[in-house]
């Protein structure tokens, strides 16, 4: 009997997906909920499993297509178990068997990994782990591949220099290469292009001092991790600010569609991450009902998803605001962009001691600069800079917003 592998239905603002990569050939053995092949969407890599286990007989598309919801990908037969099914699984169990060997001494990958690492032949040794312990990640496995492929680029491009020098009706011309977005970058770039058309966007700016949190998190950062097993950022203050003024101004988590304005009750955080493939926001949803042990934690989950390219449809979908961090790579003050169809969106910058005033004196203290994007069509510069000098107020007095004073 043979089983058809289709498509698996995409989230209604997804029109297709390309083929990334297939992980399995026509003739291997496939067991149940194995990867088959990778799909690219304009948002995440989402992975198709067998069905079923048996022979992979077809495969109806190849790296490169467009395929919708519903296609047909594969053709496997379940009922060539045979010979060449027990031939597949004896070649695997002895590969697997031989790399696990192989990579004693190593650092440890996870199965996905692993797996990868095989189907790549690629030696573990080669490729510097970010991960904990010095742990393998996919992104590693990633960023090592453009390594490669940026090395190659650049001895063709030297051995054509090369090839030049000899023709001197060609010393004048400069070289260039052309390479096709990725279906992530393109989608970025259009919701940013949809952002800037569609919305009168404003920014309004502040700063603040950081001394009462750092003051905070050096008291308490032992206790804190020992207790929840995970270590206190500054990023759950930054939430819990944002939720507390997002609280007293609601057109600040409202959005606009058509000549309506929708005022959200609930506040589901958007975190900008920066990941191998791009930048990704997955969404803390209620966030005024998580403590911060629980934030910390699910920041992390979404910090090592984006990272093994795991971050799925329902991670990335809703949110009602969003905050960005810039100072993780240096950024000093910049202008976020709105992340539609949300109003407002908050960007941090990097935290820098510099000399201010308290109190008639001068002092040094570590002092941040904050940045509200907002759109003016429904929310007007007083609220905006209300809502920003709440924020700094909540994150110069921590006390006090724990305690809902």
């Amino acid at each position: 009997m043979t089983v058809e592998v289709k498509v698996p239905a995409l989230p209604e603002s997804v029109v297709d997906a390309t083929i990334l990569d297939w992980h399995k050939k026509v003739g291997h053995g496939v067991s149940r909920d194995d990867n088959l092949v990778d799909l690219e969407t304009d948002k995440v890599v989402l992975e198709v499993p067998a069905p079923v286990d048996g022979i992979l007989t077809q495969v109806l598309f190849h790296q490169g297509d467009t395929v919708e919801t519903g296609e047909v990908l594969a053709i496997i037969d379940e009922t060539a178990t045979a010979a060449s099914a027990v031939v597949e699984n004896a070649t695997t169990q002895q590969s697997t068997a031989t790399e696990t060997q192989q990579l004693a001494g190593n650092p440890v990958v996870t199965p996905a990994v692993r797996r990868l690492l095989r189907e790549l032949d690629l030696d573990p040794q080669k490729i510097p782990g970010s991960g904990k312990n010095g742990r393998i990640l996919k992104a590693d496995v990633m960023s090592y591949l453009d390594q490669q492929e940026t090395d190659e680029t650049a001895q063709e491009l030297e051995a054509l220099r090369s090839d030049e020098a000899d023709d001197t009706q060609q010393q004048g011309e400069r070289l260039q290469q052309r390479v096709p977005m990725t279906r992530l970058r393109a989608r970025v770039a259009e919701r940013l292009l949809e952002a800037q058309q569609n919305a009168a966007i404003l920014t309004t700016f502040n700063e603040v001092d950081l001394q009462q949190i750092m003051a905070l998190r050096s008291n308490y950062k032992e206790k804190f991790e020992k207790a929840h097993d995970v270590r206190l950022g500054f990023m759950s203050f930054f939430i819990r600010a944002c939720v507390e003024a997002l609280k007293k101004f609601p057109a600040v988590n409202a959005s606009v569609d058509g000549n309506d304005i929708i005022y959200h009750g609930y506040f589901d955080i958007g975190i900008a991450v920066g990941s191998p493939r791009g930048l990704v926001v997955p969404v803390l949803r209620d966030a005024d009902q998580s403590s911060f042990a629980q934030l910390e934690k699910r920041i992390r989950e979404y910090g090592q998803k984006a990272l093994d390219g795991t971050i799925s449809y329902e991670d990335l979908s809703g949110g009602t605001f969003t905050i960005s961090n810039g100072g993780v790579y240096g950024s000093m003050l910049s202008t976020p962009i709105l992340n539609p169809p949300q109003s407002a969106i908050l960007g941090m910058h990097n935290i820098q001691q510099r000399p201010v005033v308290v109190d008639g004196e001068i002092v040094i203290r570590p002092m941040m600069y904050l940045a509200l994007s907002y759109d003016h069509r429904i929310i007007d510069g007083r609220e905006a800079v209300q809502f920003l000098v709440n924020i700094k107020e909540s994150l110069e007095n921590p006390a006090a917003m724990l305690l809902g004073l």
